[in-house]
């Protein structure tokens, strides 16, 4: 009798362990799905990986490809235009199912990686972190500092097609407004650029209001309470808060890109008449303008630019950015810089497949990323 009790608790004695070991394992294995959500991840680096994004941090004399680590479809399809921004963070950048970061500053590189809730491809910087949408209006937010992305803007489309009855074929199609741009002004305001319209917030997102500014608002900009935006009108300039603009270039074609120096903005505008873009600076927060960027333009007889007009046509400037002392321009044939505000300009690196650059900057590090095309 005492020899079967021995033989059963010496069982028991095997088994319990057995289990308590079981259920440590399944919950560390709990523990580190959790922590895996939360913290980004530090992606492997893939020598296929190249010619996705380039780094400058000595105002674009040298250049580091950082490619590795970034999805490889990339490679292929490009970036996102509007799926990448810099700020003093560093770059941001987002593809497949994830947001990649990259720390200015860092003197090993890699990017992190987190694992993105949504389908939304656009990103953009706010106030106090991230926003991330879609052309429906379909808003995620996160905060600095924070593990989670939120819903935002929940109530936009219902307001804006109240608001604004605009028939078009996103509203033919899908009852909503096309959403192309979101800002937020260091004051708290919000905009949203839409089809045609642009609309305000002053409350979060709670309440929405249509501004009048005559077509779509693609990107905006802010200076010492000054806003700036490149439109289908050309660009545009408000002193009291987005609630009037008035535009200050036109030439007849959109506006291409908006962006701050010291003492103003600098402005890409389209030129119907040549059919080049043109750059412009403003060192009086975007009173007044000059046109910077003739060392950049064609300099041929205008009569044989119209018979190679398809030449002329590819060597548009598509980003201007300034970096310390200098002015970085991204045009079809590559990258060039100025140290005297645009009177002179040198080559620094051609493009690939003459498709030119965007450029993005982060403090004194500079960002190209090659076109891909349509």
């Amino acid at each position: 009798m005492f020899y079967f009790k021995f033989k059963k608790m010496k069982r028991l004695f095997v088994f319990v362990p057995a289990i308590l070991l079981v259920l440590f394992l399944l919950n560390s294995f709990v523990l580190k799905e959790k922590e895996a959500k939360k913290k980004p991840i530090k992606e492997g680096k893939s020598s296929a990986i190249a010619n996705i994004i380039f780094r400058s941090t000595d105002g674009g004399q040298t250049w580091q490809d950082i490619s590795k680590g970034l999805p490889e479809n990339l490679q292929r399809e490009g970036v996102w235009s509007h799926g990448l921004f810099a700020n003093d963070r560093g770059l941001y950048l987002r593809a497949d199912n994830g947001v990649y970061h990259s720390e200015p500053n860092s003197t090993t590189f890699f990017w992190t990686k987190e694992i993105f809730p949504g389908n939304q491809r656009e990103i953009a910087p706010g106030k106090n972190g991230i926003f991330a949408y879609n052309f429906r209006g379909q808003f995620l937010q996160k905060i600095n500092g924070k593990g989670d992305w939120s819903p935002m803007y929940t109530n936009f489309q219902e307001q804006a097609v109240r608001i604004n009855r605009t028939i078009d074929w996103m509203y033919t199609n899908y009852k909503e407004k096309q959403v192309c741009s979101v800002f937020e002004t260091t004051g708290g305001t919000v905009f949203i650029g839409s089809n045609n319209a642009l609309f305000k917030s002053t409350n979060s997102g709670k309440t929405w209001k249509y501004v009048h500014v005559g077509g779509w608002v693609m990107k905006i900009v802010e200076s010492n309470g000054v806003l700036l935006a490149a439109s289908t009108q050309g660009i545009l300039r408000s002193t009291d808060d987005g609630e009037n603009w008035d535009r200050v270039i036109s030439e007849g074609g959109a506006g291409i890109a908006v962006e701050r120096i010291d003492g103003g903005f600098a402005a890409i505008a389209y030129n119907t008449i040549t059919k080049t873009n043109t750059i412009h600076i403003s060192l009086d927060s975007g009173k007044t303008w000059n046109n910077i960027g003739e060392g950049l333009q064609p300099s041929w007889n205008s009569s044989l630019i119209k018979l190679i007009d398809g030449l002329q046509s590819s060597l548009n400037i598509s980003s201007i950015k300034q970096v310390g002392k200098y002015l970085i321009c991204g045009r079809s044939d590559g990258i060039f810089r100025s140290s005297d505000m645009g009177k002179t300009w040198k080559l620094l690196l051609p493009s690939i497949e003459n498709k030119g650059f965007n450029l993005s900057v982060s403090g004194n590090v500079i960002y190209a990323i090659p076109n891909k095309g349509c």
